[in-house]
């Protein structure tokens, strides 16, 4: 069998996702009660889901449904970080919440490792990776970066409006991700298919469902056929002759590896670019002092990581126990919002204000635990520069149309269209 038949075969027999039973199969609709009702697919969740949290945190910190087969979500800052470091209790093998669970049988590895692991092959799988997201290796790629932006605003030429999502900031991840992979970077509009399938096809039925991640993994497989034949200084060919416990990794890691950080390095950081940018379209007094005093960018960037931070983790609950006085089902979902907890009084002097000199500013934009995202320099460095250059070539901008922006739903959101005025 050859390397390429190995990688194929092994990877099929081992991925799928299988259907759960399911308590309740209604997904998305109108919510009756977000207390007892809630669904993160909604238009008005989408649009604005802050007022939503700070309802829930007074009346009902630990909100729940019956979609999904069933799940859990707490939006005050202890609960959330309780859940993340508690890894007897909850597991991460999957960490999208949908209509289906994969089989228990995938942990502890999961299908992306390693978001999608529990200990204790968590530890090793994310030690793998750490090369790649240093600083110093992150920094290498600055310069690029930079250039990148830089072509990207050369484009709006002669423009006096642009889409900042479309036309910028979804392509700064894009092209960088393609870079560590070795992934060609005009395929850069198929990975926007692979993101909206992954993140935002949860509602699909499951065959439809795997039906479309098989996509997502076709490709992938067919760049490892070509860095196999053809190996090369890039983070492919890496994993493909990485070991872990003396032997290379099962063809599942490495493909399911490099789903996790084509989708989840690109549309994090998208989505991050793109909220601080519509923030500073529509407050110009701290769109102004950035201009006039850009060494500040570092210190608002982190808080506009804190008030807009883009992801939500999901865990499943492994038995039926109770937990701070609710009582949680085996497999049920646990929805660990990172942007309700960044938002909780009780944590963050003034925490639905935007304060771009906040000094001290603990936030969990990038997660905690095990499972504190490991590209966290990465997403930094694509930010500032993005924020940098902006500010510098376009330093007076504000919204072209407020109503004609357009935000993800699901458990990554950020702004998909955004009509910025430049002229």
């Amino acid at each position: 069998m050859t390397v390429d038949d190995r990688f194929t075969q092994d990877f099929r027999e081992s991925r799928g996702e299988v259907p759960l039973g399911i308590r309740n199969e209604i997904v998305t609709g109108p919510v009756a009660d977000w207390a007892t009702d809630f669904s993160h697919l909604e238009p008005e969740w989408a649009a604005d889901p802050y007022p939503i949290q700070d309802d829930l945190r007074r009346r009902c910190p630990i909100a729940h449904t019956d979609r999904f087969g069933g799940g859990w979500l707490p939006t005050r800052y202890e609960d959330v970080a309780a859940i993340a470091y508690d890894t007897e209790r909850f597991s991460s093998r999957s960490v999208v919440m949908s209509n289906f669970r994969p089989p228990r049988e995938l942990a502890p590895v999961g299908a992306t490792p390693p978001i999608s692991s529990d200990p204790p092959f968590h530890h090793d799988a994310r030690k793998l990776l750490l090369p790649a997201f240093t600083k110093s290796a992150v920094a290498r790629r600055e310069q690029a970066t930079r250039a990148l932006c830089h072509s990207l605003i050369d484009a709006f030429e002669g423009r006096g409006t642009v889409d900042a999502s479309r036309d910028y900031a979804r392509h700064i991840p894009v092209r960088v991700i393609a870079d560590m992979l070795g992934f060609p970077p005009e395929d850069g509009p198929r990975f926007r298919e692979f993101i909206e399938n992954t993140l935002e096809g949860v509602n699909l039925p499951p065959e439809e469902r795997l039906q479309r991640m098989d996509k997502l993994f076709d490709y992938l497989l067919a760049q490892i056929r070509d860095h196999v034949d053809d190996p090369r200084d890039d983070l492919t060919t890496y994993l493909i002759n990485a070991e872990l416990y003396g032997r290379k990794l099962d063809p599942s890691h490495v493909a399911g590896t490099m789903a996790l950080l084509l989708i989840a390095g690109i549309d994090t950081t998208w989505s991050a670019i793109g909220a601080s940018l519509w923030h500073l379209a529509k407050a110009p007094a701290d769109r102004v002092r950035l201009v006039a005093e850009p060494a500040l960018l570092p210190t608002a960037m982190e808080e506009f990581l804190r008030v807009y931070a883009p992801v939500t983790m999901a865990r499943l609950v492994k038995e039926d126990m109770r937990w701070n006085g609710v009582d949680m089902k085996a497999d049920d979902w646990v929805l660990l919002s990172f942007p309700a907890a960044n938002r909780d009084p009780a944590q963050f002097d003034r925490a639905g204000e935007v304060v771009i000199d906040r000094e001290v500013n603990r936030h969990v934009a990038f997660g905690l635990g095990i499972h504190r995202c490991v590209g966290s320099h990465l997403a930094r460095m694509e930010l500032r520069v993005a924020l940098e250059v902006w500010l510098e070539r376009i330093p007076a901008f504000g919204l072209a149309d407020p109503k004609a922006v357009t935000w993800a739903t699901g458990q990554v959101r950020g702004p998909r269209t955004l009509p910025i005025r430049i002229g």
